[in-house]
């Protein structure tokens, strides 16, 4: 998975690519414009995402993330030295899934992208079975009824084919 690390201050950077590097695709961006960039260029899978950053902060760019139907779905950590319980209500608002203090703890920072990474994975597998189950749901639908016109042909000739006759100027007419 690749992660997309946001941070003003390079050495924040540094030590985020080698807590991290050995496990995962560490990218980095040293303000808000070019992490929006990336996010919308490369398939990121998390991103860890300082507030306080010079120009676009980090609520800004969180917002605009949430907001963008491209990158909406891509969990957002906040990594930041503002600990407030109230910065962190704020980030869950903007929907943030976790808020790790600085300085960070290697065993926290991994703990927590593997779970959000696990988590993400799950979503995304569980919207691709839901998309399916929908599709087999409304074949298996659209079965029922032309078996039901064929059941009523059998019946009656002119009364089977009246059947599909309808459904057919319905969906015209529907079109």
């Amino acid at each position: 998975p690749s992660i997309l690390a946001v941070d003003d201050m390079p050495e924040n950077l540094d030590v985020i690519k080698g807590i991290l590097g050995d496990d995962y695709s560490v990218k980095a961006a040293i303000n808000g414009t070019l992490a929006l960039k990336i996010a919308k260029s490369l398939p990121i899978s998390l991103i860890l995402l300082d507030i306080m950053m010079p120009g676009m902060d980090g609520h800004e760019v969180c917002r605009l993330l949430k907001a963008d139907p491209q990158t909406k779905h891509i969990p957002v950590i906040f990594v930041t030295t503002k600990g407030e319980e109230t910065e962190e209500a704020k980030g869950f608002e903007l929907g943030v899934v976790d808020y790790i203090t600085k300085p960070v703890s290697p065993m926290i920072l991994k703990a927590r992208v593997a779970t959000h990474l696990a988590l993400f994975d799950q979503n995304q597998a569980l919207e691709s079975k839901v998309a399916k189950r929908t599709i087999e749901l409304m074949q298996t639908r659209m079965e029922v009824v032309e078996r039901l016109g064929r059941a009523a042909e059998y019946r009656d000739n002119e009364t089977g084919r009246h059947v599909i006759r309808v459904g057919k100027y319905s969906k015209a007419l529907a079109l």
